[in-house]
């Protein structure tokens, strides 16, 4: 088992309320371990506000605070793994890692046991972060998508992270002279523009033209400055590739099997509510079905479960090759 080490957070950028980006300087002047672009960490914190899991009769499982015999909450560590947000030049050059985050918050809305105690990181006052010496993992493009002409990235919300770092690499080394030939696509998704971190980074490595990479961001949320931005994308990942690929929107499909055998009034009131996919002003459909060419091309994705879960779905439809993030 890796040993744990105690690093130090020299940068904490809360976003918005929710997510935030910090950076990890390691151990008393070592170094992390080398990683590609794409791979996690094991990270720590030791004053988590600790639960205990309770299962219902009905199966229902719940989480209540774990109280001590003064009625007070017990606090001890929680640890959980992490894509880097980094990409390993930088970690090469400056040392540090960098994370993306976000405040996890359970049906009841209290925050996720780690999520709350990382959000009071101070890099002033409470700035240790303990992390396992060890950086692993196979969703890297080496693993996944070794050999393919075009490699089409699905990132929503903080599942953005690793393809941050891959893109990050990618536009680095183009600019050593390594470019390999292959066509990126990001799709990079989130509620609203203010939460669509990276945005601005992003569009500027694509901007660029170093490498093949063209950047589609959208928001799920749009509010109207959101829509009077024909740069943005807008609607959930997946309407999106299902836009793009001509097939009808998840919801759509889901009213149509509800039609059969199932709640019909909650798939039309679903419906009512989706936002219908629009892709920025700058794409046509047939321009990214033919950069997406199904049999030559793999798609990877991060993220809300549930999209990525319609996302395989996308793919088997239309024969791509389909590879996800999972713990």
């Amino acid at each position: 088992m890796a040993k744990t080490e105690i690093g130090t957070v020299v940068r904490f950028y809360k976003t918005s309320p929710l997510l935030a980006i910090f950076h990890l300087m390691p151990h008393n002047g070592s170094r992390f371990p080398d990683y590609k672009a794409g791979q996690y960490i094991a990270l720590r914190r030791n004053d988590c506000r600790l639960t205990k899991k309770i299962i219902a009769p009905d199966k229902k499982v719940t989480y209540l605070p774990n109280l001590d015999e003064n009625g007070n909450q017990k606090k001890g560590p929680v640890t959980h793994s992490y894509s880097i947000a980094s990409a390993p030049f930088e970690t090469s050059q400056n040392a540090y890692l960098e994370f993306y985050v976000i405040l996890e918050k359970d049906e009841k809305g209290e925050p996720g046991r780690l999520t709350e105690s990382m959000f009071r990181m101070d890099p002033q006052g409470d700035n240790q972060l303990v992390y396992f010496d060890r950086i692993t993992g196979d969703f890297t493009l080496e693993k996944r998508a070794p050999g393919f002409k075009n490699v089409l990235l699905v990132g929503t919300g903080t599942g953005v992270a690793p393809f941050v770092s891959m893109i990050k690499q990618l536009h680095f080394e183009a600019s050593q002279g390594k470019d390999q030939g292959v066509k990126y696509t990001l799709v990079h998704a989130n509620r609203t523009y203010e939460e669509l971190d990276y945005y601005k980074e992003l569009s500027a490595m694509e901007a660029d033209e170093r490498f093949d990479f063209v950047y589609l961001s959208s928001v799920s949320r749009p509010t109207p400055r959101d829509h009077s931005d024909l740069t943005m994308g807008k609607g959930r990942a997946n309407n999106l590739l299902r836009h793009i690929f001509d097939m009808p929107l998840k919801e759509e499909q889901d009213l149509r099997d509800a039609a059969g055998e199932g709640d019909v009034a909650k798939a039309k009131a679903a419906l009512e509510r989706t936002v219908r996919p629009v892709l920025p002003e700058r794409f046509s459909r047939k321009e990214l079905q033919e950069r997406i060419e199904p049999a030559h091309s793999v798609i990877m994705t991060c993220g809300n479960p549930f999209v990525m879960a319609d996302i395989k779905t996308i793919a088997d439809a239309v024969h791509i090759r389909f590879e996800k993030e999972d713990w």
